[in-house]
């Protein structure tokens, strides 16, 4: 009888304690840890000797790994990819800059899909997916947002930070919840701290924190004490005991390297003062924590042998460390090797958090919750498609589909025959080294048409041939400031003073002051222009000066081209931004 008694007890108090755990993983916290060009050599535990990662070397060794996981070349299009679970040429995003690097308002991202599940969301760090509305971070699902502009701060689209020079990374003006704030110290460490706190506020409820660290992104500035661990390194040692490129470090490479070390090793102690602050707080075994990188590195440096660097399709450019660890659902540490990608984030999260994925259009990724769980999938068939070039992607040109162990890469002209491609074995030979074009060319031919097949769709995709539109004249954005990053026009646009330029927008009717900023003073005895449409406002400067302001300017209603300029002496001059305010 007592045995019998007693077994029911277990029973119930198992069923009690499973229920428990049941109802805390229903909704488990996420963290979402990114890096900008880390590549995947500039880590203890990918075989870089030098280098200083202590935490998320031992974080790795507590994660699920996953060997083979793959971004996009450059960082807008993996961080379009990661939050929506679709290809970047999907939502709209094609590039860095020259306008390319606008999300369409109408995807879903993982904060908006979260909150389905009753989740706080925050952003601490780089969104890089529209600085304007309708596409920031506040705009698309994310309560909490504490952001730099563009691509990165002192880059020429992050005008607050833009005129700081080498102390761009310091004491920055950020924007918090859409508005200009002053901030004192390092920006990783503000961006951490920051993310900390969030977790603190939201510790009793479901939060999703995306910590989206702009470093070790150019300019490498970082503080003096974390530089003086590496001033007297030589990261050629690690780079060349493997290394597949022809290219040896010069000493610019290697001051470089210094530096961007520097910047992960301060990286890695804010990673600490996190994954200790959710130890504290008692939330660590039900807290979904991620970390990974957006692309390869930027500069020449140890990157585990692999050929290409940030921007190639080679999988330098595009294979990143991915570390996965929720506690209170995988207990133990482990490797995998199928091929996954940051694609697979959104639909992962979804099934993990109990919360729907966006049904009305098409996912690109698939869930990793069946290899998490250590069951056989058979992924063979599921092509991975990367792609990269200035403004539009161009074909044949920097250009590959992976699918199973083979990849072909085009790195040749548009009409180009099969044996211009390069086929490899990546499982072989990882760092594809042996092009087997010729030896399969059935295999390559029918890999070709897959990704013909994939490319034709994308680039015709509504959000790239309706590229998306900056919201003018709006009440979620009055005054509202045209940036650099977001202007399109001629090829390449970025610093110049004498370039065509323009930003696509949507014009609410009405009557604005308009603020022209440029670069440095234009001469006087020219004349300010800006068209929009049909509708061409023009007047007469006498001064020379920085900043020009046109009142009382009626504009129209419209979707299209704002093209500013300053006519003198045969001289087209593009404002470095342009501010409009309307009021009435």
């Amino acid at each position: 009888m007592y045995l019998k008694t007693k077994g029911l007890l277990l029973s119930f108090i198992f069923a009690v304690t499973f229920s428990v755990v049941a109802q805390e993983n229903k909704h488990p916290n996420v963290i979402l840890i990114i890096t900008d060009d880390q590549g995947y050599g500039d880590l203890g535990i990918t075989g870089n000797d030098q280098i200083k990662t202590p935490v998320l070397d031992q974080f790795a060794k507590e994660s699920v790994r996953f060997n083979n996981f793959y971004v996009s070349p450059v960082c807008a299009p993996t961080r379009s990819s990661l939050m929506t679970g679709r290809y970047s040429l999907r939502t709209g995003v094609r590039d860095t800059y020259n306008g390319g690097a606008i999300m369409a308002p109408s995807e879903v991202t993982i904060a908006e899909m979260l909150k389905q599940g009753g989740y706080e969301t925050g952003i601490f760090g780089k969104w890089h997916l529209g600085d304007n509305h309708p596409s920031r971070p506040n705009d698309q699902g994310f309560d909490e947002s504490l952001i730099h502009l563009s691509g990165g701060m002192g880059q020429v689209g992050d005008f607050t930070t833009y005129f700081q020079g080498n102390r761009s990374y310091f004491d920055p003006i950020l924007w918090h919840n859409g508005e200009k704030e002053k901030y004192s110290g390092y920006c990783s460490d503000i961006f951490a701290d920051n993310a900390i706190q969030f977790i603190e506020k939201n510790k009793d409820n479901p939060f999703f924190c995306y910590l989206s660290f702009n470093a070790p992104h150019t300019p490498l500035q970082v503080p003096e004490s974390y530089y003086q661990q590496y001033a007297d390194i030589d990261p050629s040692i690690s780079f060349e005991k493997n290394n597949s490129a022809t290219r040896q470090m010069s000493e610019k490479d290697k001051e470089d390297a210094r530096r961007v070390y520097a910047m992960v090793t301060n990286i890695d102690d804010n990673i600490g003062k996190m994954l200790q602050k959710l130890d504290d707080l008692g939330i660590s075994e039900n807290t979904i924590v991620i970390f990974m990188t957006d692309n390869g590195p930027q500069q020449l440096r140890y990157v585990g042998g692999m050929r290409g660097r940030k921007g190639s399709v080679y999988r330098g450019g595009v294979r990143v460390p991915f570390f996965f660890r929720y506690p209170s659902r995988f207990k133990d540490d482990k490797d995998i090797e199928t091929t996954s990608a940051h694609i697979d984030i959104l639909p992962t999260l979804a099934q993990l958090c109990n919360v729907k994925v966006p049904s009305d259009r098409k996912i690109d990724g698939k869930t990793l919750l069946p290899l998490l769980e250590g069951k056989k999938v058979d992924w063979a068939d599921r092509p991975l498609f990367f792609c990269w070039a200035r403004r539009y992607p161009e074909l044949y040109n920097n250009i590959a589909l992976q699918q199973g162990d083979f990849k072909l890469v085009g790195q040749t002209n548009y009409n180009a025959g099969l044996n211009g491609f390069e086929l490899f074995n990546v499982k072989n030979d990882p760092n594809e080294q042996e092009n087997l074009v010729k030896q399969n060319h059935d295999l390559a031919s029918n890999l070709k048409g897959q990704l013909d097949a994939l490319y034709k769709e994308l680039i015709t995709s509504e959000n790239i041939t309706n590229q998306p539109l900056i919201s003018v004249g709006n009440v979620a954005e009055n005054p509202i400031i045209l940036n650099r990053n977001d202007a399109s026009g001629q090829r390449g646009i970025w610093d110049q003073e004498e370039i065509y330029g323009k930003w696509e927008v949507d014009i609410s009717e009405g009557t604005y002051n308009v603020t022209f900023k440029f670069i440095k003073p234009v001469a006087a005895s020219g004349r300010m222009f800006l068209e929009t449409g049909a509708v061409v406002n023009q007047m007469k400067n006498n001064t020379a000066t920085d900043v020009i302001e046109m009142k009382n300017v009626q504009l129209p209603e419209i979707e299209g081209s704002l093209v500013p300029f300053y006519m003198v002496d045969r001289k087209r001059v593009f404002p470095f931004w342009v501010e409009l305010e309307k009021i009435n």
